[in-house]
């Protein structure tokens, strides 16, 4: 699928959703908060922070909340996408157009800037992750100088990557291929997906 940068073509893109998207685009229009496209998707920020998104998946339209959890939510309508995972995020989910209750809508959006300009967020906290170093990225660290001391420095997450990865393979020449090709990235303070994220 060709990467989405508009808001239209987030629309040409899932056009059984068109109308339920569109309601919901034009309600967010109506607050002071200013639309852009990230992760692919339409998101609204105020002063820069992410707010609320829209997300259209095969069975339901999702209006989230990055700080849902914050939310009164007096009809119980909003879903946690991940149980156990996400603290914050929490979805709006709606199979037809006829679910939809404007004011409703509205009324929850307004209350999540109300939230956003109190300075009301869930921070994520860091858990302590645990990375156990495969053999042979131990065996790198002794012949390569300071790559240990590289690996060290990046985040816990980013180290996590490395190790499950190279971990992952079956087969010893598998391994050894990833860990080549990780060298180089480890050595420049890069992470193993950086590529491919912030697109």
């Amino acid at each position: 699928m060709a990467k989405v940068e508009t808001y239209q073509a987030y629309l040409q893109a899932h056009p059984e959703w068109q109308t339920e998207l569109s309601l919901l685009d034009s309600l967010i229009s109506k607050t002071e908060l200013e639309q852009t496209i990230k992760w692919g998707a339409p998101v609204y920020t105020l002063a820069g922070k992410n707010v609320v998104g829209l997300g259209a998946f095969k069975s339901y339209v999702a209006l989230w909340f990055l700080n849902g959890a914050l939310l009164e939510d007096k009809d119980s309508v909003l879903h946690n996408a991940q149980e156990g995972k996400t603290k914050a995020l929490r979805q709006w989910r709606f199979q037809s157009f006829d679910e939809m209750d404007e004011s409703k809508i509205l009324l929850y959006v307004e209350e999540a800037i109300a939230n956003q300009k109190a300075g009301k967020v869930i921070k994520p906290t860091r858990s302590n992750v645990v990375v156990e170093i495969p053999v042979e990225l131990a065996e790198a660290f002794k012949s390569h100088a300071g790559l240990e001391d590289k690996f060290n420095a990046l985040t816990p997450y980013k180290r996590k990557e490395y190790t499950q990865h190279i971990a992952g393979a079956k087969r010893e020449a598998t391994r050894a291929s990833r860990i080549e090709k990780a060298i180089p990235l480890i050595e420049a303070g890069v992470g193993l997906h950086d590529k491919y994220r912030n697109c």
